[in-house]
């Protein structure tokens, strides 16, 4: 899945010490047979043992067998997923990807650690506090570990650029770095904005709001807000976003478990985009957080919903720390849309590579192409509360227009070429070696989106480096065909590292059927 499935907590956390758990802990109980079990393995095993693996490997083992998404984090992997929920981490501020093993700038974060220092999109980074990172065969992962580091700290960094003979040194002091969680903001035609959301953490309500007054400062009446490919992520960010759109006392959503009692979230009546159409465009990939938004919006009729069923993620987690900074994720209960739909579609407990499957299994079916090929019972049938409109449960959000997969429109050679990371390599490199150029000929954005298009030159390039690793167009039809969508999504490469993801977003949404479909129907 292209992005990580983000549990929406609900933010309390307890102590296993303190909670208000009772446990029987004798000898015949269950707690204390594992407890003899884990204490013979570590004192008598033919073999040595690492103790705390195995305790983490019982939890894990445990947790295997309820639901898919409880689960259990080691302290490392905790602080790598908290970092892109709480909108921040510290480091050197850089966004940089790695082009035949070495690091190349792609973009310096505005008044960030390394653009007040000099650094320069197009440089590349050789060493970090004299370890060399360049053709070495390091990591992304050990790379990005060298980069970052507690704010204040110090990294001296070796750097290559193009034109200079010698290489530079620069000692950049490490900060607070944001990690924005809205991908685009900017008036898609005439009086209709548009905003794209990646995922809800901390900051995702204040990039939010900052956002609806841009576009209303532009003259925006009509909003379309993507949520395709959107996690999710903190249920309580999820709520004051949908907040926003709803009249005082509108349910947002519900959750409800075995130990846990009904717990309603409300609008509060404070929302600034109570007027206006709003159209909401979801995937099959929308999970979780995205979806407590999505069901909000079509149950309560404040606007429509355009696109495919999404994921089905409607699990309630409730974090449970524990003193090594891991954490168990244990699901509690269930989340509810207003009309009383569960978001969490169906899974056998302990069957998690059926569950995985899910995507892969509605393709198998036709459900992403054809929209008759989803059946739905009279039982998972359900009514929208203002005008009544019959909406279904069973797993996910369905939208009120389904827009199919189009499965023409990235041919299978494309697809390989995207696979193996041949496009964005040949971007990269193309990139490195007219960025100059291209700054000086298009100075504005604008001009760029009128007139660029992609040199022949640099489709050459890649199907050349294609047929090197083997990867062909099986005839000229499918050359033929893979071309447009090539180009349109090179020139969207191109347009990001030149500007930003607001650009790409401008580019590539002018062929995304769901986008198109909402334009549409806004006419």
């Amino acid at each position: 899945m292209k992005k990580l499935l983000f549990a929406a907590l609900l933010l309390v956390s307890i102590n296993p010490a303190s909670a208000q758990m009772h446990f029987n802990f004798g000898p015949d109980s269950p707690i204390g047979k594992l407890q003899i079990a884990e204490m013979a393995i570590n004192n008598l095993y033919v073999d040595t043992v690492n103790e705390n693996k195995l305790v983490e490997d019982a939890i894990r083992g445990m947790l295997d067998k309820l639901d898919p998404h409880s689960s259990y984090s080691t302290s490392n992997e905790m602080k790598s997923m908290s970092e892109s929920l709480q909108g921040n981490f510290d480091g050197i501020g850089v966004q940089f990807n790695v082009a035949e093993d070495t690091l190349l700038v792609i973009q310096t974060i505005t008044n960030g650690p390394s653009e007040k220092v000099g650094i320069l999109a197009g440089d590349r980074i050789v060493a970090v506090n004299d370890t060399a990172i360049a053709g070495v065969k390091m990591s992304k992962e050990d790379i990005m570990r060298r980069l970052r580091g507690p704010k204040g700290t110090k990294a001296k960094l070796s750097i290559v650029r193009r034109g200079i003979k010698d290489k530079l040194t620069f000692i950049v002091t490490r900060d607070k770095i944001p990690v924005k969680s809205i991908d685009a903001v900017y008036m898609i035609r005439p009086q209709v904005g548009y905003i794209r959301i990646g995922s809800f953490g901390a900051t995702t309500y204040d990039e939010v709001m900052q956002g609806l007054d841009t576009l209303k400062s532009h003259g925006m009446k009509d909003l379309i807000i993507d949520l395709q490919e959107n996690g999710g992520g903190y249920l309580q960010a999820a709520v004051m976003v949908a907040n926003e759109f709803l009249p005082k006392n509108d349910l947002v959503v519900y959750t409800n478990g075995r130990k846990s009692p009904r717990m309603d979230y409300r609008a509060d009546g404070s929302g600034t985009m109570r007027n206006g159409r709003v159209i909401v465009l979801i995937n099959e990939f929308t999970a979780s957080a995205a979806e407590i938004v999505t069901g909000a919006i079509q149950d309560n009729d404040r606007g429509i919903v355009v696109g495919r069923r999404s994921f089905g993620k409607g699990l309630v987690q409730r974090p449970i720390d524990f003193k090594d900074g891991s954490e168990m994720r244990l699901t509690i209960a269930h989340y509810y849309t207003p009309s009383g739909r569960c978001i969490q579609k169906p899974y056998t407990k302990g069957d998690s590579k059926d569950y995985e499957m899910d995507i892969d299994n509605r393709y198998k079916h036709g459900e992403l192409i054809n929209k008759d090929s989803i059946h739905f019972s009279d039982s998972l049938k359900y009514y929208t509360l203002r005008e009544h409109r019959v909406v279904y449960g069973g797993g996910g959000i369905m939208p009120d227009y389904f827009v199919p997969l189009d499965t023409m429109q990235y041919t299978k050679f494309h697809r390989q070429l995207s696979a193996k990371s041949i496009l964005i390599n040949a971007d990269l490199k193309y990139i490195d070696n007219n960025r100059k150029d291209l700054k000086k000929k298009y100075p504005t954005f604008s001009k760029f989106e009128k007139e660029y298009e992609i040199p022949q030159s640099l489709i050459d390039d890649i199907i050349k480096e294609g047929a090197k690793q083997n990867i062909k167009p099986k005839d000229d039809a499918e050359l033929k065909a893979t071309l447009p969508a090539l180009q349109n999504q090179l020139k969207a490469l191109v347009a990001r590292d030149l500007w930003d993801m607001n650009e790409y977003f401008k580019i590539v949404n002018e062929q995304n059927d769901v986008v198109k479909k909402a334009l549409q129907l806004l006419k």
